[in-house]
């Protein structure tokens, strides 16, 4: 018996003759088009941002299209200086260290490491919800936004997210974020969400709540223009650097330097059993 063969539906799309892009424009070398005799970032020669400009500058050139102000370079680059490291405390830098230690190949750590910032706890996705947040309800009150969300009780157990980027780590209030948060609001750079932020968390303060890495982050973003897409990636590549050192650190050690959790301390939960 003949099967019907399965029909093929043809793409009535056309696509691009070519990669086009507004970012970066490219002159091809003279013996060999293949080659780029000069690059452009939005119109800016790239040797001649080299020789004048800073990173910072260049990084808020490269997503905004245009370059910083002083203030705005200062405010960006306080920021990544804050974000440089989550500490071994974070999910993160752990994946990083385990693979390090596992003699995973050192140009795998970062990739692993970033696979865990990318997640909604104290991750990329948790500072696009923040910028989304912030974005909503930073025009409100933010006594009024924090008595409506107070009343819904947190969690019986662990740390609560109140909102995305605000709550509880370890069951208080993480110290340097609140500092980092103080800095930056000196700075002349701040705008109005990293303010109404700012008060927002004086006011869950009364509940052991304040500012998370990932609510500071998303404010400043907001506040320079970045869209909340790139707050994502934004975020991955500020902690980056730290992330890797860490892992870095263990490249030639045994396994035995890491800790390993032992039966007595390795509790599943019933929901999780259930599955």
């Amino acid at each position: 018996m003949n099967r019907p063969q399965n029909q093929v539906n043809k793409r009535d799309e056309k696509f691009a003759d070519r990669t086009v892009t507004k970012i970066w424009d490219e002159e091809p070398d003279p013996e060999n088009s293949y080659l780029a005799r000069h690059c452009r970032c939005h119109g800016y020669d790239i040797i001649e941002l080299a020789q004048k400009r800073s990173f910072v500058d260049v990084l808020f050139l490269l997503f905004q299209g245009e370059l910083p102000n002083p203030a705005q370079a200062r405010l960006l680059e306080t920021l990544m200086i804050v974000l440089i490291n989550p500490g071994p405390r974070h999910p993160a830098t752990r994946a990083a260290m385990n693979a390090s230690v596992s003699k995973t190949n050192s140009a795998h750590l970062l990739p692993i490491a970033l696979s865990v910032l990318s997640g909604t706890h104290l991750g990329a996705e948790e500072v696009v919800a923040a910028m989304r947040f912030l974005q909503k309800r930073s025009e409100e009150n933010p006594l009024k936004v924090a008595t409506e969300l107070l009343e819904n009780p947190g969690p019986p157990e662990g740390d609560w997210h109140i909102a995305p980027g605000f709550g509880s780590r370890f069951g208080g209030i993480d110290p340097l974020p609140r500092e980092a948060a103080d800095l930056l609001i000196a700075l002349p750079g701040h705008g109005k969400t990293l303010q109404w932020g700012d008060n927002f968390a004086e006011e869950i303060g009364q509940m052991n709540l304040g500012w998370l890495s990932t609510g500071l982050a998303a404010a400043v973003f907001c506040d320079l223009g970045f869209h909340r897409l790139a707050g994502a990636g934004l975020f991955q590549l500020l902690c980056a650097p730290g992330l890797l050192a860490h892992g870095l650190e263990l490249a030639d050690k045994p396994i035995t330097d890491m800790p390993f959790l032992d039966e007595i301390h390795y509790v599943i939960t019933k929901e999780a059993k259930k599955r």
